[in-house]
């Protein structure tokens, strides 16, 4: 599984502007409303919902928010590069830059987890991360995230 299968150019956010992790989910369900055609509320309340089990902010500036909902056919991922890092309730307790949203059909079990192995994967790696921070625009972002695995280090931002 490749970040492509995942993300779309219309699902990056190069310089997202939100004040904290409730107004970043807010923004992050809205976008992803419109590809997955779901309901912003219920995609917020999705997301929210995994939030109280334990935060999605898995340290050096990254968090990983994700869900799963009935009325999807596919994983669809969002991404966003928030133009301030906010306060996330990070393991870390670092404020959060890069921001990676996974949603998955209920059905979807080792294939969900195998696509937040893939994004966790690919957020762990330095190189990667220092790329996405630099990154001028949203092309350039999705350029970056789906390069191929093992190639992180060959793409310029």
């Amino acid at each position: 599984m490749q970040i492509a299968d995942l993300l779309s150019p219309e699902g990056v956010a190069a310089a997202l502007k939100v004040q904290g992790k409730k107004q970043l989910l807010q923004e992050l369900s809205a976008r992803a409303a419109g590809l997955v055609r779901v309901p912003e509320r219920r995609i917020y309340e999705t997301l929210t919902e995994r939030e109280r089990l334990g935060t999605t902010g898995v340290g050096q500036g990254i968090a990983i928010p994700h869900g799963r909902l009935v009325d999807i056919g596919k994983i669809v991922g969002v991404f966003a590069r928030l133009e301030t890092p906010i306060e996330y309730e990070a393991v870390d307790n670092q404020p959060v830059d890069l921001v990676f949203m996974l949603l998955a059909p209920e059905g979807a079990g080792a294939d969900h987890l195998k696509a937040l192995a893939r994004v966790s994967r690919l957020l762990r790696n330095q190189i990667a991360c220092e790329k996405l921070r630099a990154a001028s625009n949203a092309e350039a972002l999705y350029a970056i995230l789906t390069e191929p695995a093992g190639s992180a280090s060959s793409v310029a931002a």
